[in-house]
């Protein structure tokens, strides 16, 4: 099973574009912690600005995904391009909506140990584990492929003046986009982190790793990386996922959330 939090926030935004899914439940405001067993898909979504209704494009994504059925592995990517299909022809047949697009990054637990990621974008997932974080996905946007190419430093890629461009997203009416997915074994106390880019283009993975060794409980420390994005000056919405996997006994009832670590 795996204990999850998520937060969203608007931050300095007149409105919110992002939105999480844990389970079946979409969330486009506040937090929401809970148990939940496996399968399970959790994910975040970020409307892309400058397109309309960058906020119906991700919470429409992510409502779509909420009524689908993940639990095999099996039909994820043609499930996916489902659920961009249904948002093109969403946006196609409505002025208002016309060419809504969304990120898209999450992943499914399909079975004990494992899971699969999926990556549409520039949002993330990082794996929290003994103490160190790394980075899962592989960021779908033109200053990544400028520094894989060589052309810019990783330093370059915080300042650079292009950085806001990615790569085609869910519900773009012109291109197919790329669904990138990757199978992980997980281990007992690893921490799942999805975020959008409000967070990760403010808050590094090492700051993100410290935050995440407070010894506070997970929705606290969610909410602590919420403000450090806001001090650094994040002029985005910002929105977070954690999820711990805790193997328990099958006769053991797992402990209700105390106010410790968790």
């Amino acid at each position: 099973m795996f204990y999850c939090c998520g937060i969203t926030n608007k931050g300095i935004m007149p409105h919110n574009e992002d939105a999480f899914l844990i389970g079946k439940e979409v969330r486009d405001e506040g937090s929401v912690s809970l148990n939940i067993d496996i399968p399970f898909v959790a994910a975040v979504s970020d409307g892309v600005s400058g397109e309309r209704s960058g906020e119906m494009a991700s919470r429409m994504c992510l409502g779509i995904m909420g009524g689908m059925n993940f639990s095999s592995a099996e039909n994820l990517v043609p499930d996916l391009y489902s659920v961009h299909n249904k948002l093109m022809d969403i946006g196609s047949q409505s002025l208002e909506l016309n060419n809504m697009q969304t990120t898209l990054c999450g992943f499914i637990a399909v079975e004990k140990d494992k899971i699969i990621s999926f990556n549409v974008g520039d949002s993330r997932l990082y794996l929290y584990r003994d103490d160190y974080i790394r980075q899962l996905t592989r960021d779908q946007s033109l200053v990544q492929i400028l520094y894989e190419e060589g052309s810019i430093t990783f330093e370059e890629t915080k300042t650079h003046v292009h950085r806001n461009i990615i790569c085609p997203v869910f519900g773009n009416l012109k291109a197919k986009p790329q669904i990138d997915t990757k199978e992980f074994e997980i281990q007992h106390g690893d921490i799942l982190v999805l975020c959008t880019d409000g967070l990760s283009d403010y808050v590094s993975a090492l700051e993100i790793q410290e935050i995440l060794e407070l010894p506070k409980n997970l929705e606290k420390r969610l909410e602590i990386l919420v403000n450090k994005a806001l001090e650094k000056g994040s002029r985005d919405n910002i929105t977070i996922i954690a999820a711990v996997y805790l193997e328990t006994p099958e006769n053991k009832q797992p402990q209700e959330n105390d106010g410790g670590t968790l």
